[in-house]
């Protein structure tokens, strides 16, 4: 099987993206482990799939796939390049997209600079629906992990998201921590992790251990969960910048029951084939 592809990447998240809506495309986990591969495949954080509408209420079908090759819900960055690409490839001359994707609906807004705004829906709090295991909803958790104590704010952002806040980024322990929360049994899906220093109240600083992928320069829905993890403990105001190790993203959020709004840049860097 030969593929055409298009390398692209938001704040340095970086991504493979392949256009199904003509011809489906089914990769197995095997074949998507591969790909992200920087050493043997293209390489890339995640892989995205670009597929046709579920109905007319939307314009395309997005879905996501980790390096480890497990598909999951929902990709802030990812859906930025996503609208850039179906826009570069004449899919639609829309500036209001609307995607179906695992996680729920999302809606992408060009915008006049070339910066993608993304409807990332509303937060959603209840422990089933994030997953994760707990008796009932609570601003913060507290966690036992590896002989220590950390207390987290826990969201679903369309994937799962738990969220501590550290003093200093750059001393964080990312890539300690990290992993033993992905995989915190309390967590059945697997859960992203963000680590939060607050700078002021409109702008914070964020590293994100990414469920199936590591840590990434950036990561869109991460961003989401810590601004809304932030309001929630009454630290930030509606309008934040956050400040990744790839670049900057603008969110607003105007509180509960209220989407998450995300602007950022998305850029292509490539296009290939490759034989699978």
């Amino acid at each position: 099987m030969e593929l055409t592809f298009t390398k692209m990447h938001g704040l340095g998240n970086d991504f493979v993206v392949i256009d199904a809506t003509r011809k489906p495309v089914s990769l197995s986990p095997a074949q998507i482990r591969f790909i992200a591969d920087r050493h043997f495949g293209v390489g890339c954080d995640q892989l995205l799939l670009v597929e046709p509408p579920p109905s007319p209420a939307f314009d395309f079908t997005y879905r996501i796939f980790n390096a480890d090759g497990g598909e999951v819900e929902q990709c802030g960055n990812g859906a930025r390049c996503f609208a850039v690409f179906v826009r570069e490839k004449g899919l639609t001359d829309r500036d209001v997209i609307r995607v179906a994707t695992a996680g729920g609906p999302i809606e992408l807004r060009v915008e006049s600079d070339g910066q993608v705004t993304v409807d990332m829906g509303t937060p959603r709090f209840e422990p089933a629906e994030i997953p994760f295991d707990a008796p009932a909803r609570s601003e913060t958790y507290s966690l036992e992990v590896d002989g220590e104590t950390v207390e987290v704010s826990v969201l679903s952002m369309g994937n799962p998201h738990a969220v501590l806040r550290v003093e200093n980024v750059d001393t964080a322990p990312v890539t300690e921590l990290g992993p033993a929360i992905e995989n915190h049994p309390r967590f059945p899906e697997r859960v992203n992790v963000g680590f939060m220093e607050v700078v002021d109240r409109g702008r914070l600083r964020l590293r994100v251990w990414e469920r199936g992928s590591g840590e990434t320069l950036a990561c869109g829905t991460g961003a989401c969960a810590a601004v809304v993890a932030g309001r929630q403990r009454g630290w930030l105001d509606d309008k934040v910048t956050v400040s990744l190790p790839g670049g900057e993203l603008r969110i607003r959020w105007a509180g509960e029951g209220k989407p998450v709004l995300m602007t950022g840049p998305a850029v292509s860097v490539f296009e290939g084939r490759m034989k699978l």
